[in-house]
């Protein structure tokens, strides 16, 4: 399977935002152990959530977007950037071109809100996966959720 054989979508009705949470309670609480409390935030009704979803409807992966006073909240230093985050893609799903398709839907959604450029959060083990989609490191690593991050911006 590939990339290809998944659709990626706007997560806008009930029970693809629920397959956007399982996904992410599925790696980021139960494989990385991030506390549930911080897993989910006030910042997602307002997100724009993006599911990746395998030809029999199997959801694969999903991220978020935030913009506006949430993406300022998260450090983007202008109301022009966005904010890519929580982006999780199942573990039989890896490796497949799911993560960067579920990135570029996160993009295109930010130039459908007139955005510049997207910021986000980086794990340092994944900094590889983002550079090459055209992301740029900045400043120090630090540790969020117990996890070393650095951040990064792609323009648009």
């Amino acid at each position: 399977m590939s990339a290809s054989l998944c659709a990626v979508r706007v997560a806008e009705d009930p029970a693809d935002r629920e397959a956007c949470f399982a996904l992410r309670k599925e790696v980021f609480v139960g494989e990385q152990g991030v506390p549930e409390d911080i897993e989910y935030d006030a910042h997602d009704p307002g997100a724009v959530h993006v599911l990746a979803v395998r030809e029999d409807g199997v959801p694969l992966g999903t991220g978020r977007l935030l913009h506006g006073a949430a993406a300022l909240a998260q450090g983007t230093g202008d109301a022009s950037v966005g904010s890519l985050g929580r982006l999780a893609v199942a573990r039989e799903a890896r490796g497949l071109g799911v993560g960067a398709a579920l990135v570029r839907a996160v993009e295109d959604a930010a130039r459908a809100l007139g955005l510049t450029a997207v910021d986000l959060h980086a794990q340092t083990h994944a900094l590889g996966f983002y550079e090459r989609l055209g992301y740029v490191p900045y400043g120090p690593e630090y540790q969020e959720a117990g996890i070393a991050h650095r951040a990064m911006r792609r323009v648009l």
